[in-house]
């Protein structure tokens, strides 16, 4: 290849661009997907429906990924407009249920290794206090908390995925964490009113 051609079309840009397969995406990212939807509010009831939407809009889209950002970076795109979409819908129909009306222990993230029920039954419950929790953040600052505290994923990174400044990504993070600490302590308070003899 001459310099001419590499200075054009360098290897490392050539090599972006090289698709993935849907089968490897589809492997690689399921579970974010599926992790993501709950925790960005999407009803335990229409997790499934909403993850095999992001994956037909993947599949359909796949031939117009660029790689100009990591597949993961461009399915939490689709993950949030699909869930965007979503959440309109059940705001037409007149909202949706509460979490709790619709959780049961089945279907959640729960370790199915947990050494006894009382444990299971003791995860399932953290759980379903974590979407109460997430579910009391707006939608940008749940987006930003989600990314970074329970997927691990760096500012940078979010700031990627969702196309915002990483002074925003940092400054929603901040606001956000405060928002989740207050809305935690006044569960612990309310529970702790509860169980007062």
């Amino acid at each position: 290849m001459t310099a001419l051609a590499l200075a054009i079309d360098p290897p490392s840009a050539a090599a972006a661009r090289e698709v993935p397969s849907f089968e490897a995406i589809y492997e690689q990212l399921f579970d974010f997907v599926w992790r993501s939807a709950r925790r960005l509010g999407v009803a335990e009831a229409a997790v499934d429906d909403v993850v095999q939407e992001v994956f037909l809009v993947v599949h359909r889209r796949l031939a117009d990924f660029e790689g100009r950002s990591s597949p993961k970076t461009w399915v939490f795109a689709i993950l949030l407009r699909v869930v965007s979409d979503w959440r309109r819908t059940q705001r037409r129909k007149g909202g949706h249920a509460s979490y709790d009306a619709m959780a049961s222990t089945q279907g959640e993230m729960v370790d199915e290794r947990a050494e006894c029920p009382a444990g299971a039954l003791e995860q399932a419950e953290a759980v379903r206090l974590l979407h109460r929790l997430l579910d009391e953040l707006d939608d940008d600052k749940r987006t930003v908390f989600v990314l970074a505290e329970l997927e691990q994923t760096t500012a940078p990174e979010i700031a990627e995925m969702l196309g915002i400044p990483l002074n925003t990504v940092y400054s929603r993070l901040r606001a956000a964490r405060i928002e989740f600490e207050k809305a935690l302590a006044r569960h612990r308070a309310r529970e702790s009113h509860r169980r007062a003899p």
